[in-house]
């Protein structure tokens, strides 16, 4: 067994089940969404974009594509989180939540497109 593999594999898995723990509930109700989820799914995401540098092949540009924009999405989340509580007098609203939410879920589709590279690579290279 490859411990760089399993490492690469854990991250990736990871970053996808973060990303799935923030998004889930419903979309206005801050109750349900963690600042902190939200700030572990990216350190996550950054740690699994920096293992997929390095990799030539074209699943590998893939998987670093789907890890950018993974990363800018959730780095946009962040910012308009920011925004809401620290630059605006009303706070984090139903609104603003809602849309951190939708752009996080963004983030969660290219995640499972990065997983569900990795399986499809795995069991090609098995034969």
């Amino acid at each position: 067994m490859n411990l760089d593999k399993v490492i690469f594999g854990f991250f990736i898995v990871l970053a996808l089940t973060l990303n799935l723990a923030f998004v889930i509930g419903p979309i206005d109700n801050p109750d349900n969404h963690n600042v902190w989820i939200l700030f572990a799914t990216i350190v996550v995401n950054l740690i699994a974009t920096i293992l997929k540098f390095g990799d030539r092949s074209q699943i590998g540009a893939l998987l670093l594509a789907t890890g950018l924009v993974a990363d800018l999405q959730l780095v946009v989340c962040a910012s308009i989180w920011t925004i809401a509580v620290y630059g605006t007098q009303s706070g984090l609203s139903a609104t603003a939540l809602a849309s951190i939410v939708s752009i996080a879920s963004g983030a969660l589709a290219a995640n499972f497109v990065s997983v569900t590279l990795v399986v499809a690579d795995t069991l090609a290279s098995r034969r």
